[in-house]
């Protein structure tokens, strides 16, 4: 009997930096570092940071503070919604500083890191991932947005037209009936990023503004295959020539 190697093999630590939402907090997703790796055990190997966010005014709260990664102005959020541009990019700087920590710390390099994050974390992943790298500079392993949205378009578009980030693969699940970050802007963003030479696995649910069990096992299955490589032929052949034997 003969196997094949994983295709695409790839090995060393990773991590996921996850992002949670407006008025959450890192607990509120800190059960994905159990849960992906029960769907996909190679996951244990990474390493799950849940940063959390300032506390700060938010317009459509009548300027009370809350948990957040950037003010919010317009709601819902549909493609006409008005961006925060300081916010946002002090937000990415945050991720920036959990990116070097954990080179140096953890000795995980910026290409086997995955930055991802829901609604307001979602955009800033986003953000960060396609927005940020020069064409010198280290791009992350990937990006994953729950039920986020594109941020500063014309700055991300303007990158990816000069920059590696292009090359990042992501995976984008949202809510059909989504009624706070609006259904249209998963459309809206996947066709701009693919359109600027960006892979995307975009994925809907019959939901609202959350997660479904079948966007966590998708998530699982894109972070196994982008870190550890696609074992699928070697499962399957390994199945065949023990079914030939028996």
């Amino acid at each position: 009997m003969t196997t094949k190697a994983c295709a695409n093999p790839k090995s060393g630590p990773a991590a996921l930096i996850f992002l949670h939402g407006l008025g959450d907090t890192p607990a509120g997703w800190s059960s994905l570092e159990d849960m992906l790796p029960s769907i996909k055990p190679r996951l244990k190997q990474v390493k799950f940071v849940f940063p959390p966010s300032p506390t700060i005014p938010i317009t459509i709260n009548g300027g009370a503070t809350m948990p957040g990664w950037f003010d919010i102005l317009d709601w819902p959020i549909g493609l006409k919604a008005r961006d925060d541009p300081t916010g946002k990019l002090d937000s990415v700087s945050k991720i920036e500083q959990e990116v070097s920590r954990l080179e140096s710390e953890e000795g995980i390099p910026k290409n086997r890191i995955v930055v991802g994050g829901f609604s307001q974390g979602g955009a800033v992943a986003l953000l960060a991932a396609y927005r940020s790298a020069s064409a010198k500079e280290q791009s992350y392993a990937g990006c994953v947005s729950l039920s986020g949205w594109v941020t500063l378009k014309d700055d991300v578009i303007k990158n990816l037209s000069s920059s590696s980030s292009k090359n990042i693969p992501l995976f984008w699940g949202h809510g059909q009936y989504d009624d706070k970050v609006l259904f249209e802007q998963q459309a809206f963003g996947v066709n701009l990023l693919e359109e600027n030479g960006v892979k995307v696995d975009a994925r809907s649910y019959p939901v609202g503004h959350s997660s479904d069990p079948e966007e966590m096992r998708a998530m699982a299955e894109f972070l196994d295959d982008l870190l550890y490589g696609s074992c699928d032929d070697d499962v399957n052949d390994t199945a065949a020539a023990s079914a030939n034997e028996s």
